[in-house]
């Protein structure tokens, strides 16, 4: 939803598609958040589903009209996927020619030659963060346990001091960086500048996955003292190639997009004058479209041919890196479509109106709606999706800053105590030859301290700026 819209509503000239009163829309969202919990946490239903089933009943439960509420639904779901879904494909990608290619090998290989002893942890988050830019926190994470595990092996670490660090960087980079789905949905529902987000979500990122990288690493390698499983180590993908691309290539071509980004940020903020050419041609390389697609066609020639790919190899490679991504577009999608209900049956008039008298700061507000939707569905996308979409109008009278920490409010809320019923918890558990137990205290409270601490410092700045 563009800034456009939630300001339009928040001057109350959209029209909602039912006459409930504020008492019945409060149920409402309660009910539709409650069938979108249960289907998913209960039933074990796909998140697409739980949230086209969850807009439905919504919709009737504030008595808006069933072809309206199809129609808001289906709007919303055309809009975000067309606002995102493109950036989303070029983001996999990317991520998929960094892992094929050995691109991500090389940096982790590069790294870890430069470090050892006690600055292995800090190489650790170092490398997660660089990765974890393009890719998607699962593939991640699938990419990173085998560096996790021979590292720990070789240098005779302990699993957590060495993983935690990892993990932290993957996190912090999939809940507050774009272009990750979840924070470029919220961005696009709250109609935050994508520049202004994505340098204050680095100025964020950097002291939070200190803190609950290296330094909580610490304490976990206490409480949970285990080695690395031996049947766990798999093969690295770049072990079959006879070359890699260079580290400062693969670095460049993964920086690219962010580089390109940042720049148009800071052009805006300098000169500030539309019309001027500059700021123009900034605009225009730094909107994400074309910073991801030049990231592409960059990596194609620094990543593919680099490593010895043909055009028939590297066109499989772009080929099969979209299949994977069909379910979180749709998630998306179905999130967005959820949004727009919210706001077509007036549920952010509702939300304008109630804060009126709220005492609590918005930024909280909206940490604490995140917070409470990644509880119940375990999803962290799901939570950024539907908090952003409750907490939009809020944004209508905020500075471009303010607007931007909103979308990191959500986005940390987003990341608070994941637990079993979060898909990573398992990937977590099972990589590391964990119990449950074990689990929630180190990858459960890692993701805790992510998710206040990155609060703290969005509130720290709200104070500032």
């Amino acid at each position: 939803m563009t800034s456009l819209s939630v300001e339009t509503l928040a001057a109350g000239v959209v029209e909602p598609i039912t006459s409930a009163g504020n008492g019945q829309l409060g149920i409402a969202v309660l009910a539709g958040i409650a069938v979108i919990v249960l289907l998913i946490t209960k039933f074990k239903l796909h998140a697409f589903l739980a949230l086209t089933i969850g807009s439905l009943a919504l919709g009737a439960f504030a008595g808006a009209p069933l072809d309206k509420a199809i129609t808001s639904f289906s709007t919303g779901l055309g809009n975000t996927v067309a606002g995102v879904g493109v950036l989303i494909a070029l983001g996999a990608i990317l991520g998929k020619l960094l892992a094929d290619s050995g691109g991500a090998d090389q940096i982790v290989d590069t790294i870890l030659a430069k470090a050892s002893g006690r600055a292995m942890p800090w190489a650790m988050v170092l490398i997660a963060s660089i990765i974890g830019l393009p890719l998607f926190f699962e593939v991640g994470i699938v990419l990173l346990i085998p560096v996790v595990l021979l590292v720990a092996k070789r240098g005779n670490y302990s699993l957590m001091r060495i993983g935690v660090p990892a993990l932290a960087g993957l996190s912090v980079m999939h809940g507050l960086i774009p272009p990750h789905p979840g924070p470029l949905v919220a961005i696009d529902a709250i109609g935050a500048n994508l520049g202004v987000t994505l340098g204050l979500g680095v100025l964020v990122a950097i002291p939070t996955v200190i803190i609950a990288g290296p330094l909580f690493s610490k304490y976990a390698a206490r409480w949970v003292d285990i080695q690395a499983p031996e049947k766990m180590i798999p093969t690295r993908p770049s072990e079959d190639l006879e070359r890699r691309p260079g580290f400062g290539a693969t670095v460049a071509t993964v920086l690219l997009p962010v580089v390109l980004m940042l720049a148009k940020a800071g052009v805006d903020i300098v000169v500030n004058d539309p019309e001027n050419a500059v700021q123009r041609v900034t605009d225009v390389i730094g909107s994400p479209l074309i910073a991801l697609l030049a990231a592409v066609l960059v990596g194609l020639f620094t990543l593919g041919r680099a490593a010895g790919f043909t055009k028939d190899r590297l066109s499989s490679t772009v080929e099969k890196s979209l299949a994977p991504i069909a379910g979180v577009l749709m998630i998306v999608g179905a999130g967005g479509g959820f949004k727009q209900t919210l706001i077509d049956v007036g549920v952010g008039q509702m939300i304008l109106d109630f804060s009126k008298n709220w005492a609590i700061p918005t930024l909280l507000l909206a940490w604490l709606i995140a917070v409470a939707i990644r509880l119940a569905t375990g999803s962290a996308t799901v939570a950024t999706i539907s908090a952003a979409g409750l907490v939009a109008p809020l944004a209508a009278d905020m500075s471009t800053s303010h607007a931007a920490l909103l979308v990191l409010a959500v986005g940390a809320g987003s990341l608070f105590f994941s637990h079993v019923n979060d898909a990573g918890f398992w990937l977590v558990k099972e990589y590391f030859g964990m119990d449950v137990g074990q689990t929630i205290k180190t990858w459960s409270v890692m993701e805790t301290i992510l998710s206040v601490v990155a609060l703290g410092f969005v509130l720290l700045l709200s104070l500032v700026l």
